[in-house]
């Protein structure tokens, strides 16, 4: 039953944010709209301001904005001509478009910006938990507990420092400026080469010592400034991964079995919930992230296919014409369903085989 409401939460919040952008910039640049529903079937209330009949439908599962003159062949009435989507100037017709997708960036940068500004950073401390046998730190006398300060005279403020300072040295020698207790000791360690996996199981080389953190954290305090540089960063990251693992299934390096579905993100979402209020807003930004890039896609019938039309149509100075547009958007269609079938068959062999 978790597993269910936290969906439900989950997807009405998400789809809901990506369909007010939508609306927002629509009633901004001038486009009438003529139905903003929250949740999707039979409606259960509703008010007609204007031309916007507002109104609350059974399924709560987002929403849906239904723009006046979306298809060029709409008929409008006379009186609402100079509302029409269709009408309005190629650049116009973007933005609105675009609108939906960066809604959605916009709530993760908020959330993150939100939690960092009043909880602050959380930081994994330099600290060593355990020591790995027969690699260089163990060599060198590298204790559990043992504090890393700095690394050739850098600071190291946190393990992610540590990493990028090992990382850097490329094999060469490096001074570790060490806390054991309340002594300071100096170790000189030569980082060794090993083959690992990343996180696309791909085999890199990487350079390490041989040492496990603690998983120590400590809360560093951001004024607004870098919390929202921080929250920026977290969005670039979590965007550039998604992306990244998008080229890695095309190009065969990455499994298609990775992928989910609604039965994949219903449990996510409850495991979530049961965790904690935090950790199910973390996965509603990231979830944000993942709606709005997938709807930037260039594939017809989603955000991003409409705007490669739009893009094209700047480009010529004439809109693609209807036909191609219907035909590409039976492709679309096709391609989403496929995808749909595909990613729902995952979450069933997840769930009765693992």
């Amino acid at each position: 039953m978790t597993n269910i409401i936290s969906f439900v939460v989950v997807l009405g919040i998400l789809i809901f944010i990506h369909e007010f952008g939508h609306f927002l910039l629509a009633k901004l640049l001038g486009v009438g709209v003529e139905k903003f529903s929250l949740g999707f079937g039979p409606k259960l209330l509703g008010k007609q301001i204007g031309m916007t009949e507002y109104r609350v439908s059974a399924i709560p599962l987002g929403g849906y904005v239904k723009l006046a003159g979306e298809s060029p062949d709409a008929e409008i009435p006379e009186e609402y001509k100079g509302l029409s989507f269709s009408h309005k100037s190629v650049g116009r017709r973007i933005l609105i478009v675009a609108a939906g997708p960066v809604f959605n960036l916009f709530l993760a940068i908020l959330i993150f910006f939100s939690f960092f500004a009043v909880s602050g950073l959380p930081v994994l401390l330099p600290e060593i938990g355990a020591v790995q046998e027969g690699r260089p730190a163990e060599k060198v006398g590298l204790q559990p507990n043992d504090f890393i300060a700095s690394i050739n005279g850098e600071p190291a403020e946190s393990w992610e420092d540590i990493a990028t300072l090992i990382k850097e040295s490329k094999g060469s020698r490096l001074r570790l400026e060490v806390y054991r207790g309340k002594k300071i000791i100096y170790l000189d360690v030569v980082p060794e080469l090993i083959v690992s996996q990343n996180l696309f199981g791909e085999d890199v080389d990487r350079y390490v010592i041989g040492i496990i953190p603690s998983g120590r954290f400590e809360t560093q305090n951001l004024n607004i400034f870098q919390a929202f540089g921080e929250s920026l960063y977290r969005v670039w990251e979590i965007t550039r991964l998604t992306y990244l693992s998008i080229v890695k299934m095309i190009q065969g390096k990455l499994s298609t079995k990775t992928l989910g579905g609604p039965i994949m993100i219903a449990q996510m979402a409850g495991h979530q919930a049961e965790a904690g209020v935090v950790n199910l807003i973390f996965f509603i930004a990231f979830l944000s992230i993942q709606l709005g890039l997938l709807n930037l896609l260039p594939i017809p019938v989603l955000d991003g296919g409409h705007l490669v039309f739009f893009f094209i149509e700047a480009v010529t100075r004439k809109p693609v014409s209807v036909k191609i547009r219907e035909a590409a958007q039976r492709v679309g269609l096709l391609m989403l369903g496929l995808l749909m079938i595909y990613v729902i068959y995952n979450d069933i062999m997840r769930v009765l085989f693992e």
